[in-house]
C-alpha cells in the first residue's frame, strides 16, 4: 500500500480468462484485458461472462512520467453458485416450468390464491397463515 506522501497516481489492472488453476502460464491462449486509470487500491471488476472458471491478474502502480513493474500474478477462482428454482416457493410473480422461467406482471399466484379462498380452499387458521403475519 502506498504512503500518504506517495508519488503514486493512478494504477493499472491486467487481467485475463484462463482454463488453469494455480499460478498463471507462461504461455496461455487469452490476451490480457487491461483497466487503466485506477485511483484507489480496491477495484470491482464488472461485467465477466458466466463461464470464466480462473481469472489471472497482475497489476502496477504508475505516476504522472512512469509506470512501475507489474505484481507478480494471481490466479483467483471465480465460482458460479448453481441452484433449482421451484415452482412453489419462487416469487409470486415468476412461473416457473420444467426448462423455463417467465415473469408473469399479473401475478398469476395471487390471484390463485384468492380463488382459492373465495371457494373456501385457500388459507387455513394456523400461525403461518394468520392476518397478523
Amino acid at each position: 500500500m502506498p504512503d500518504e506522501d506517495s508519488k503514486i497516481d493512478h494504477y493499472v489492472l491486467e487481467y485475463r480468462r484462463t482454463n488453469f488453476e494455480g499460478p498463471p502460464r507462461t504461455k496461455e491462449d487469452q490476451p490480457w484485458m487491461v483497466v487503466e486509470g485506477i485511483k484507489t487500491t480496491e477495484y470491482t471488476l464488472s461485467g465477466l461472462k458466466f463461464d470464466m472458471k480462473y481469472m489471472n491478474f497482475r497489476v502496477r502502480a504508475c505516476n504522472k512520467a512512469v509506470a512501475g513493474e507489474f505484481s507478480e500474478p494471481v490466479t483467483l477462482e471465480t465460482k458460479a453458485f448453481m441452484f433449482r428454482l421451484d415452482a412453489s416457493t419462487c416469487h409470486q410473480n415468476l412461473r416457473v416450468e420444467e426448462l423455463s422461467v417467465e415473469w408473469d406482471a399479473t401475478g398469476g399466484k395471487v390471484q390463485d390464491v384468492k380463488a382459492r379462498e373465495k371457494d373456501g380452499k385457500g388459507r387455513t387458521a394456523s400461525p403461518a397463515n394468520s392476518p397478523a403475519r
